[in-house]
């Protein structure tokens, strides 16, 4: 008898960038609406069940919504109550998770903003199929 094995390959549409600061969430976003002119907004956290880890994880996160071309942007803690959103990334504190298109010159315009801000150390784009725990970022 034939075995036939799907594989489910998660849609990872959205465009990742890592955030290495020494902030409280609330005083990047402040720092962050200020630089790009933009206003992040708190929503509700993000619980995570990780599978090494009998607690649920909370991990706070901000949205931004530009209408005109229907794009979400959301900063994510790296760091939540129960240990981390992408473990692999331990040096990332923070996320910006861009789910439409975003063409290259202004991705490259939005981490340069974001590197002019004094307390962040580096800001860079992360290619999420690298990652071992993308499913993490799907929400």
């Amino acid at each position: 008898m034939n075995k036939l094995i799907l594989r489910y390959e998660p849609d990872l549409d959205f465009v990742l960038i890592a955030i290495t600061a020494p902030l409280k969430d609330y005083r990047l976003c402040f720092k962050v609406n200020k630089q790009l002119r933009i206003q992040f907004a708190r929503i509700d956290e993000l619980s995570l069940q990780q599978a090494n880890i009998s607690e649920v994880s909370w991990f706070t996160r901000y949205n931004y919504f530009v209408a005109e071309t229907e794009t979400d942007y959301y900063l994510i803690a790296n760091k939540g109550t129960e240990g981390f959103l992408v473990p692999e990334m331990k040096t990332a504190d923070f996320f910006i998770l861009i789910r439409s298109y975003i063409d290259v010159e202004e991705l490259s315009a939005l981490i340069s903003a974001l590197n002019k801000i004094p307390e962040v150390l580096v800001a860079a784009e992360v290619d999420p199929k690298r990652l071992k725990s993308k499913e993490n970022l799907i929400f």
